[in-house]
């Protein structure tokens, strides 16, 4: 996946030392109920959405920049699903980082969904009960929390 401007400098100088950054996770649902997923270029894993916030920018901006950016589909926020803390990830560069996740349930609004970026190698939709393999883990547990039956966002305390 592209790496954003700022991580690159901060890069620079920490190295493939740990960084923490603050991500968003897009569960985007069609007016049939299905769900929109990406199957990644560095995994080949199918995913749900999701992005590191820019400096500055609001978690919800990010996420509908995030679906625009990369599956050409145009999304409304219609709530909060989950905010959760990651286990920290090395990617295959050799970079560590640990996110702090910020999820939204969206509709989608239009456009057409496409691999709009180098970041993924499909997209597509599919019904919550047929949903393809393999499924990255935390995907499989931001749906989850996203498609229960509640009202309120989930989180962890204490």
């Amino acid at each position: 996946m592209p790496i954003p401007d700022f991580v690159s400098k901060l890069r620079a100088h920490v190295g493939h030392d740990p960084l923490w950054l603050s991500g968003v996770s897009a569960i985007v649902l069609d007016d049939d109920g299905r769900v929109l997923l990406t199957r990644r270029a560095d995994s080949g894993k199918w995913a749900v959405v999701s992005g590191i916030l820019e400096p500055g920018e609001e978690p919800a901006v990010a996420a509908v920049r995030e679906v625009a950016e990369e599956t050409g589909v145009d999304a409304e926020v219609l709530r909060l699903t989950s905010v959760d803390v990651t286990q920290p990830i090395t990617y295959p560069n050799g970079d560590v980082a640990q996110y702090l996740d910020v999820s939204f349930v969206m509709r989608a609004t239009g456009g057409a969904a496409r691999v709009a970026d180098d970041e993924n190698l499909e997209v597509a939709w599919f019904a919550p009960d047929d949903l393809p393999i393999p499924l990255t883990a935390t995907s499989a547990l931001r749906l989850d929390k996203a498609l229960a039956a509640r009202t309120e966002a989930w989180f962890r305390y204490p």
